[in-house]
């Protein structure tokens, strides 16, 4: 049990920043599908004005999940407002990809295909893909624009 630990803890010391991403990533994904869910089922928001909302509401849960344990920014002031404008617009381009993805898979598709009592499953499974592309498009806005490491 001990050699197990001990490859475990060199892991994750190795991947810490990937791991930690992805298990952000997975509560960020999970609060973005709950609001659409919300919006889209009881609220019987449009798939835009749904996507929208739980974009607004994962991105600003997801910037300070990265910023505080998955990439560990220290910037203050004029440099930490530069690192959330960076974050924000980063995050727009997949914004833009997850309204296509939806409009699509649920505008087009869902609404051609796939029979009204199974609208709203269809539409979380379509949020959950769109998610899955989403998730790793950010973490290499982050990590390569965002959140870069400064050189020494």
């Amino acid at each position: 049990m001990g050699k197990l630990w001990s490859l475990g803890c060199r892991i994750y010391q190795r991947y810490e920043e990937a791991i930690v991403y992805l298990v952000f990533g997975v509560l960020a994904t999970a609060v973005n599908i709950l609001i659409y869910g919300i919006c889209a089922g009881p609220l019987a928001m449009s798939t835009f004005w749904s996507t929208s909302v739980a974009w607004v509401l994962s991105v600003l849960f997801a910037y300070g999940t990265n910023r505080t344990w998955v990439f560990k920014s220290k910037s203050r002031g004029a440099a930490a407002w530069k690192e959330f404008f960076l974050f924000v617009g980063c995050r727009v381009f997949t914004y833009f990809t997850d309204v296509g993805f939806m409009w699509a898979a649920v505008d087009l598709c869902g609404a051609r295909f796939v029979p009204v009592r199974y609208m709203l499953l269809w539409e979380l499974a379509a949020k959950f893909a769109s998610n899955v592309i989403v998730v790793v498009l950010n973490y290499i806005f982050s990590k390569l624009i965002i959140f870069k490491k400064k050189k020494s």
